[in-house]
């Protein structure tokens, strides 16, 4: 993993930067500290946790979590092994899931505190979390050594990976061991037990992969960056995902298929729904990826052809970036008796229910009742199926929120990171150019055309002006760094700069906001 350490400690900016980074938190609504009553009720749902364990006792399951470092709000615990139903070949996987609906009394401040935060956002310096803490990382939590309540999803699958056969059920469980998504990539492939959990994480992974790619899906693997506190400052960090991330997320997206299947055809639920790629975006697309020197081909399904895509290559780099325009418009569809005009994920190509991850997600919460109520052939509670017509609205909202914080606060850890190295050259990557039309329309504007690039020290991505094409590596010098306007700014070396026109805090030089993320499946 690249990392470049942001040393301030010893300078007005580290307090600077900690004053800004705080005040996001007015600045996009944040919620606050929980209320007394909702801490109340969290710390009464959390001593009667014991009581409320399920009779059905799984507890004999060998269960593991894999999460990033540090991670203590812990949603899923994974255990596989070979042979279903009778049979040698196959599989079978157990995917136990937090009981977070057993720490909610329906109406009672904390349910209404957890339908108007919607999500836990996550901040340099900040989690603000869904649930109290006593519930979201002890009580709650799939901790390893320690009795849980869960709501455990059974799969028997074919030799193929298909899915054969569903369950669900509410369980005490008991996770064995927690590991980083570090860790368990050293063991798979350090090799071992073919028959353990991890290995057969990767073998099914990979199998599920393959059927995803054949039904029309496909997943996004970006660098991930991530900004984390440390004792001297913050660190920036950047790295390609690990392939366990994406066999991990397999089964990920495998529970929330069967969730949505269970949904419709109990005719009620809340699907995760993503309209199907407009035409001009897709014959964009595959112009750029012509003039990138990497065509996708006509009769290649798109899934296939980004699993190919190397992103060490800068050009390969700038193609997966420039995939992302495919698939806008991810929202949430309510229904209660009529099938839904628009029922799938057009990334997953399938229905598609978020489900797996509840202590973080309000949606999840709901699901999981919803299935479990169809599958044991019961009414879906009323306080649930009240409630589902609002939740597309409330988690757009929360969604809104979320991306427009932690955009704006990786803005200003990128600001901090560059600020006073003014004048300096750089390495980079030009991940996206202006077109031509793009250019012209800009300097009638009276503007300077730009792109985007990503920086290989720091490793952050930023905004340059100046001619390059998308997928070259160039020198660029940076013009701007300043965390008062969460500004950064580069151009290609050599280029004369333009006038500079006004700044405007919040980054106001980006031509629109993309507060709607791309829904893509490693996203849980």
């Amino acid at each position: 993993m690249a990392h470049y350490h942001l040393d301030l400690a010893r300078s007005a900016a580290q307090t600077e930067l900690a004053s800004r980074l705080a005040a996001l938190r007015e600045e996009f609504s944040l919620p606050a500290a929980f209320p007394p009553e909702v801490l109340a009720e969290a710390e009464q749902a959390a001593a009667n946790a014991a009581d409320r364990l399920p009779v059905n006792d799984r507890t004999d399951l060998p269960l593991l979590t894999i999460d990033p470092p540090g991670s203590t709000d812990l949603d899923q615990a994974v255990h596989l092994q070979r042979g279903s139903g009778g049979q040698d070949d196959g599989f079978t996987v157990h995917y136990a899931i937090a009981d977070v609906p057993a720490f909610i009394t329906p109406g009672s401040a904390l349910d209404a505190e957890t339908l108007r935060r919607g999500q836990t956002v996550y901040l340099p310096d900040a989690r603000i979390p869904l649930h109290p803490e006593v519930i979201s990382e002890d009580t709650g939590s799939l901790l390893p050594g320690v009795d849980r309540g869960a709501y455990l999803w059974t799969f028997g699958l074919d030799r193929t990976g298909a899915v054969v056969s569903t369950s669900v059920e509410r369980a005490r469980v008991r996770s064995r061991e927690q590991l980083t998504y570090q860790e368990a990539q050293h063991r798979i492939d350090s090799g071992g037990d073919p028959g353990s959990t991890l290995a057969l994480l990767k073998e099914v992974g990979l199998l599920r992969a393959r059927l995803e790619t054949d039904r029309g899906g496909a997943s996004l693997r970006l660098p991930e960056q991530e900004i984390t506190a440390t004792d001297h400052g913050y660190e920036v960090l950047t790295a390609p995902p690990l392939d366990v991330e994406d066999w991990n997320a397999q089964i990920s997206l495998m529970t929330g298929i069967a969730a949505a299947h269970i949904m419709l055809e109990g005719g009620v639920g809340i699907l995760r729904t993503m309209p199907p790629a407009d035409p001009e975006a897709e014959s964009t697309f595959r112009a750029r990826t012509q003039a990138l020197g990497h065509p996708w081909p006509q009769d290649q399904p798109y899934g296939e052809y980004l699993r190919d895509l190397d992103i060490t290559r800068p050009q390969e780099l700038a193609i997966m970036h420039a995939a992302t325009s495919l698939f806008r418009g991810a929202g949430y569809t309510a229904f209660d008796g009529d099938t839904p005009d628009v029922s799938v994920q057009s990334a997953i190509a399938s229905p598609y229910a978020h489900t797996t991850a509840p202590l973080r997600r309000l949606v999840d919460r709901f699901v999981l009742a919803t299935c479990l109520a169809l599958e044991n052939g019961e009414e879906v509670p009323q306080s649930v199926r009240g409630l589902l017509p609002s939740l597309p609205a409330a988690m757009k909202d929360s969604s809104l929120m979320a991306s427009r914080a932690t955009n704006a606060a990786r803005d200003l850890v990128e600001a901090a990171s560059l600020q006073g190295m003014e004048g300096q050259e750089f390495s980079a990557v030009v991940i996206s150019a202006p077109s031509s039309e793009q250019a012209a329309k800009a300097r009638r504007e009276g503007r300077e055309p730009w792109g985007e690039i990503q920086v290989e020290q720091p490793p952050v991505l930023a905004r340059f002006e100046g001619h390059a094409e998308a997928g070259q590596r160039i020198r660029a010098v940076l013009v701007t760094a300043a965390m008062a306007t969460r500004t950064v700014l580069f151009r290609v070396v050599g280029q004369t700069p333009p006038p500079r026109p006004a700044e405007v805090p919040g980054g106001a030089l980006a031509p629109e906001d993309h507060t709607d993320p791309v829904d893509w499946p490693h996203q849980g």
